[in-house]
């Protein structure tokens, strides 16, 4: 597997130049390089500088979700009402912020994974970086809404809520993939609807307080 790799502090512009250049390799030629070889040539560095950086295409591809995923919450997070939001008001941002993020590189996102191959029924290696970040996200949100009461701790369920969102953003990404509304105006419906669905099955409701209620007593007895 793929082992994708942080950002090297000490040259990165170098890593910059080398998923900016693949980028738009695939913009103008709708698919990926040929060789890490005549790749690395057209950029004017040797093939094992290339190896320091990633070890394969699919590194370079995941590099590219990971940086969308950092640019995200930089711009989420330095909104200045960010930190004033609830948890289900928080993924809605993260939502709607990667969507802008993502337009930017709709082109190139349509070039590797419109088609049908694009996503196959497990999901595109290169993710894999991006999920760990989204998941340390999610868990982070989830355990704000917990201490918050805005999201409820239900036994044996709880330790899925984390993998229910990124099954959210899958299908967010999918469905973005293929809208052609203007403005991609349903796909901004797709994640209202969706955020709203998850939190009312992740939140509190009326069975959970009847439990809590319930507990409360029988330990009065």
């Amino acid at each position: 597997m793929e082992n994708i790799q942080s950002d090297n502090l000490l040259a990165p512009d170098t890593r910059t130049r080398i998923t900016e250049a693949f980028v738009l390799h695939v913009l103008e030629t709708g698919r990926e390089p040929v060789s890490v070889f005549k790749f690395a040539q057209s950029l004017g560095i040797r093939e094992e500088e290339f190896y320091t950086y990633y070890t394969s295409f699919l590194g370079v591809k995941g590099g590219v979700w990971e940086q969308i995923f950092e640019r995200t919450i930089r711009s989420m997070e330095a909104q200045p009402v960010h930190a004033t939001y609830s948890a289900r008001e928080k993924l809605l941002a993260f939502y709607f912020t990667w969507i802008e993020e993502l337009k930017k590189n709709r082109s190139y996102l349509l070039a590797l994974y419109l088609q049908p191959e694009g996503f196959r029924k497990a999901m595109p290696e290169e993710l894999r970086g991006f999920k760990a970040r989204f998941e340390a996200f999610a868990n982070n949100l989830i355990a704000e809404g917990k201490a918050t009461d805005q999201i409820a701790e239900r036994k044996y369920i709880s330790d899925k809520y984390a993998d229910a969102l990124w099954v959210e953003t899958l299908f967010i990404l999918q469905f973005w993939l293929k809208d052609t509304s203007l403005s991609f105006e349903r796909t901004d419906a797709a994640i209202e609807k969706s955020v709203n669905l998850v939190f009312d099955l992740i939140g509190r409701t009326a069975v959970d307080s009847l439990v809590d209620f319930a507990k409360f007593l029988y330990q009065s007895k």
